[in-house]
């Protein structure tokens, strides 16, 4: 290909709409919408029917399923996997503006690697640890830990993963070993990588 040729920098489905400048192999689908001043980064999948609104942001080589909507105050690192039809929040006190007119952000992170399961429920303020898990349909109202597996209603541990997202099986010694070959430190409930 020449110079002068150009290739399409993202993709944005007909029935879809951006409004923002959104990162190099990005793929915006049918009746997904991102608004103006929303940060897409480069290679992330935008599912069908979700919503990015302002202020939020998506790291590199992220995936929305069908039906997310991306708040003002949710900030994604890279990587991170996002379930059709998860919910996310960023009010801890929502009411309809004529009850308060006033808005109270609150943030929400979510790091690299991380995975949130269909239908779960992420509530402002909490910030999800590298690579964690968080189970379909699981309420998270804390903080999870890197590397951990966390369900139910509200979220809890209920074991420690990989990057790849297989269980962890600790020795005695709090180590594990993926498959991969990477080794995983258990301690003080937290998991980190050994390097």
């Amino acid at each position: 290909m020449s110079s002068e040729e150009k290739t399409p920098a993202y993709f944005v489905h007909e029935k879809g709409m951006c409004e923002s400048v959104i990162g190099a192999g990005s793929r915006v689908w049918a009746h997904a919408h991102v608004m103006k001043n929303a940060l897409v980064g480069a290679d992330c999948n935008i599912g069908e029917g979700s919503f990015v609104e302002s202020g939020a942001y998506i790291g590199t080589g992220c995936t929305i399923k069908n039906g997310v909507s991306i708040w003002d105050g949710v900030h994604l690192e890279g990587e991170v996997f996002v379930g059709p039809n998860a919910v996310f929040t960023n009010d801890m006190m929502p009411r309809a503006k004529s009850v308060n007119p006033e808005f109270h952000l609150v943030q929400t992170v979510v790091k690299r690697g991380a995975s949130i399961g269909a239908n779960a429920t992420i509530v402002c303020g909490t910030t999800l640890g590298e690579y964690c898990m968080i189970g379909a349909g699981a309420v998270v109202t804390k903080d999870v830990p890197a590397f951990a597996l966390v369900i139910g209603n509200p979220a809890r541990i209920h074991a420690w993963v990989s990057k790849k997202g297989s269980k962890l099986q600790f020795d005695a010694n709090g180590i594990a070993t993926d498959d991969d070959g990477n080794t995983y430190k258990l301690e003080n409930n937290t998991v980190s990588i050994i390097e």
